[in-house]
């Protein structure tokens, strides 16, 4: 599963690497827990993108309780085309979740240790997402589930999920409405090459979202 990463590029940086016009305010985060508004790429009808914030934790339309969404914060893969939960916001409400680095924590011994994987240049990248719009009594939510796969051979000692990391050249078509098919989307949804990959051990500050600060992200030997 994924159930924190960062995004830590500052408004402009994040207009500029994905080509947005209007990106909403953002200040770097090093600590995005579930619950929290999250920003994501969606289409426009214009043909161009848009940057929107959602709440991490898909909530399905139906749902009668917005609790339901702590525990749709990622989808899987395989099974996302036919989950009653996830099937319509595949076919017509994907998104892109840009992201600078996610953490993972490998069990071992009874405890825990933390990693934070990114690039190895530090660019950043984009999650496979989805969207759904929900409206309650007095209230609406636009919220939000990241998928996931098999770990790769880099994530696999740590963890046996990952984040779909999507390559650039996927993007316009992961945000594509006129595609429906799982068959054309399908083959997107595979662990990423690990080739450009780094997970370097942090501390346990990460444990606790209210810490969101670059000690986040430090390296410890």
């Amino acid at each position: 599963m994924c159930g924190r990463f960062n995004l830590t590029l500052t408004t402009e940086q994040i207009a500029a690497h994905f080509s947005i016009s209007n990106a909403p305010e953002a200040t770097p985060r090093y600590n995005i827990a579930p619950a929290q508004d999250i920003l994501a790429i969606v289409p426009i009808d214009s043909g161009e993108r848009a940057a929107v914030f959602f709440r991490w934790g898909l909530i399905p339309s139906w749902s009668k309780e917005i609790k339901i969404g702590n525990r749709l914060i990622n989808a899987r893969a395989e099974t996302v085309a036919e989950k009653p939960a996830f099937r319509s916001a595949f076919k017509k409400r994907r998104c892109l979740i840009p992201a600078t680095g996610f953490y993972e924590w490998r069990k071992r011994d009874g405890y825990k240790q933390p990693y934070h994987v990114h690039m190895d240049n530090d660019e950043p990248f984009c999650f496979a997402g989805l969207w759904e719009y929900w409206e309650g009594t007095g209230k609406s939510i636009q919220s939000c589930t990241l998928l996931t796969a098999d770990a790769n051979a880099l994530m696999a000692p740590i963890h046996d999920r990952m984040p779909v990391i999507l390559p650039a050249n996927a993007y316009a078509v992961w945000l594509d409405r006129r595609i429906i098919d799982p068959a054309r989307l399908k083959p997107l949804l595979q662990p990423c090459s690990m080739e450009h990959l780094v997970a370097e051990r942090i501390s346990t500050r990460v444990n606790n979202p209210a810490n969101d600060d670059p000690l986040c992200i430090k390296p410890i030997r």
